[in-house]
């Protein structure tokens, strides 16, 4: 039986995924910074984990419990809309330190493992937007470019080992808790200069209209999650939603 490793598991894409993988067969360690285990059906191939990917502490003792994997999904991260300008310096530290050095950790932490048995899969949950130039989206954009290149490169050192490496990169999805999160971010640490205001309202009217089409849903990244580990032949990056594959296009 092979067993998986998936980071924020709490709601939307990696509550769904990890759901998914049980569905398949699959032994699950789901991971959440506050374990819920009404999300998701009792079963003696799930454990449910404590993790909090800004804190490399709590990475060690997540994987120690979690024992040998033979994927490692990173689905945590955390997003943010606004002005680079008015985006306070402790929000981007907090965007890299979650969305990019989390996953540098996760990685770390997991490779001797892989290593040692000569096999694994890793996939990193980034973003379509670093597909396009967007506004608003500066910070959270270099976050997630910063997870592409560096799996890019991670990819060639890994794959003589043994160990394959793709990126998943989700398109637009307001209604999930990521997006409800980073609009909850955004209201409480939002220090825009007024002269922002015209072109942000314009921008935002964009984006809610986009929104209310919901081109991304969870069942998409699922799909393309599992592709990514199951599949030895699929591309490196996986566009998942309708927007996402237009863009890659």
């Amino acid at each position: 039986m092979k067993t998986v490793l998936i980071t924020g598991c709490s709601s939307g894409f990696g509550l769904e995924t990890a759901r998914h993988f049980l569905d398949q067969g699959w032994s699950v360690a789901a991971t959440m910074r506050a374990p819920d285990p009404s999300v998701l059906p009792s079963s003696d191939r799930l454990r449910i984990l404590p993790l909090d990917v800004s804190d490399p502490g709590s990475i060690a003792r997540a994987v120690e419990v979690a024992g040998p994997v033979d994927a490692l999904v990173n689905n945590a991260g955390i997003g943010w809309l606004g002005a680079f300008e008015g985006t306070p310096d402790a929000t981007v530290r907090s965007l890299f330190k979650t969305n990019v050095f989390g996953t540098f950790e996760m990685i770390r932490a997991v490779l001797p493992q892989m290593r040692a048995q000569g096999s694994g899969v890793i996939v990193n949950v980034s973003s379509s937007v670093t597909m396009k130039p967007l506004p608003l989206l500066s910070a959270y954009t270099a976050s997630k470019a910063a997870v592409n290149a560096y799996t890019e490169c991670l990819a060639l050192e890994l794959a003589p080992l043994g160990i394959r490496t793709r990126l998943v990169l989700p398109g637009q999805a307001p209604g999930t808790s990521f997006g409800r999160n980073a609009r909850a971010l955004m209201a409480t640490a939002n220090e825009t200069p007024g002269a922002y205001q015209a072109f942000i309202d314009q921008v935002m009217a964009s984006f809610t209209e986009n929104a209310s089409k919901e081109p991304t849903h969870p069942s998409d990244v699922v799909e393309a999650v599992w592709r990514a580990v199951t599949d030895e032949n699929c591309p490196f990056r996986v566009p998942a939603g309708s927007d996402a594959v237009a863009l890659a296009a």
